[in-house]
């Protein structure tokens, strides 16, 4: 018979290093399990000779790897005994490598000697699927995100930009590792996109299929969607699951709205409605005409300033948030208030929840007014502009700014 090898304990590719204690006791157990075998000691003696950490699965990673260098025919159904039933990552893929270990040493390893690990190709393990929803940013655009095992979809991360007017934007499916995952949400960051919510998987198979309806036909990101949504319906649920938001989310008390409203002007300029604003572009007309009344060769006075500014402002919200747009809006809104239900801000979920019904009233009279948190939006635009173009001047009477013991917008 050869004489087994005496390994010496050293460290482990991929595992952390045994401390000096640690790596003395793992050499005095493999010496005492050499010796054994060198007076065929039976297998219930070898058994006693090693003690597994059942806490620790790199510590019986260095055992296994150890006692895998032992060129005697005991040791595979050793290790199988010790760790066949294994579950664990760590500990099952130690053990395929010392077997294979072994059998390049000549150490015959029968194929039956391990429990057959179940195939579950297609189906995930319990637990391993996830999704990951952005807020709202542009004109109605959002990332969904679709986390699982690569035997679902054929990769770790879908990743979708959807629009609620235009359907797919993209649509790209990513078999990433650790070190990579970190790295695309670190761009996601880069591109301000930090606030995820992780709503029920029904809700963002939900959003999917809403865009793909949108423009089913459309080659790029629908048609790689439309190849995958049975597996996607199967293991992230179907989308006739998703809560129903309406229902989900209880109705503002009619006594709290007119609070509640005034707050969604404050709530309007919350990070995560930033990219809700008009733009440079967009806005650039109206503040044109503020302007113009600012600069005006008239002879007004501040109130008559402050009504032609409102009407200007009236006007900039009537032409960026068009009536017939409205509805859009609103399910946007829901939407936010959904997503700041999840994330734990009840208050300011409710908030947004009494906007989103305020734009529901369709005929809108002149004590009305125009819904606060659109009209916050479009004043901070103006704001914003006044502070680039006349840095060194503050819009009197204007109509931007309201008495100062009630400011209308809070300045970041």
């Amino acid at each position: 018979m050869d004489r087994q090898q005496r390994p010496k304990g050293k460290g482990v590719e991929g595992l952390p290093d045994l401390s000096p204690e640690a790596r003395a006791r793992l050499q005095g157990q493999v010496a005492a399990v050499a010796a054994a075998l060198e007076g065929d000691a039976p297998s219930e003696t070898l058994i006693e000779l090693v003690s597994g950490d059942s806490g620790d699965p790199n510590w019986d990673a260095h055992l296994m790897a150890a006692l895998g260098g032992i060129k005697h025919p005991a040791i595979p159904a050793l290790l199988a005994r010790l760790f066949g039933a294994a579950d664990d990552k760590v500990r099952r893929k130690a053990l395929k490598k010392a077997m294979h270990r072994l059998r390049t040493l000549g150490v015959p390893v029968p194929a039956d000697l391990l429990p057959r690990e179940e195939v579950t190709v297609g189906l995930p393990r319990p637990g391993s699927v996830a999704v990951f929803v952005s807020s709202f940013f542009g004109q109605g655009e959002s990332y969904i995100i679709l986390e699982g095992p690569p035997e679902i979809l054929g990769g770790t991360f879908l990743v979708s930009r959807i629009s609620d007017q235009t359907g797919f934007k993209e649509c790209f499916l990513l078999n990433l590792k650790r070190r990579q995952q970190a790295e695309l949400w670190a761009q996601f960051r880069e591109q301000g996109l930090d606030a995820w919510f992780s709503p029920p998987a029904p809700y963002a198979v939900r959003l999917l299929e809403e865009a793909y309806q949108l423009r089913p036909e459309a080659a790029g990101g629908a048609a790689r969607y439309a190849g995958l949504r049975d597996k996607i319906w199967q293991h992230w649920g179907r989308p006739e699951a998703a809560p129903d938001l309406e229902a989900l989310l209880a109705a503002v008390p009619p006594g709290e709205q007119a609070r509640l409203l005034d707050q969604a002007r404050k709530l309007a300029l919350d990070p995560l409605f930033a990219a809700w604003m008009p733009g440079p572009e967009e806005i650039d007309p109206w503040f044109q005409n503020i302007l113009a009344i600012q600069d005006s060769p008239l002879v007004l006075t501040e109130p008559q300033k402050q009504a032609r500014s409102d009407a200007v402002l009236a006007e900039a919200v009537q032409a960026l948030y068009p009536p017939e747009d409205r509805e859009t809006w609103r399910r946007r809104l829901l939407a936010m208030a959904y997503c700041l239900h999840l994330s734990g801000r009840e208050e300011d979920s409710r908030t947004i929840l009494a906007a989103a019904a305020d734009l529901a009233v369709t005929d809108r009279g002149a004590l009305s007014g125009e819904n606060p948190f659109l009209k916050a939006l479009v004043q901070y635009a103006l704001l914003m502009m006044w502070d680039r173009e006349r840095p060194e001047e503050k819009p009197q009477g204007s109509g931007l700014l309201a008495p100062p013991d009630e400011p209308i917008l809070i300045r970041r």
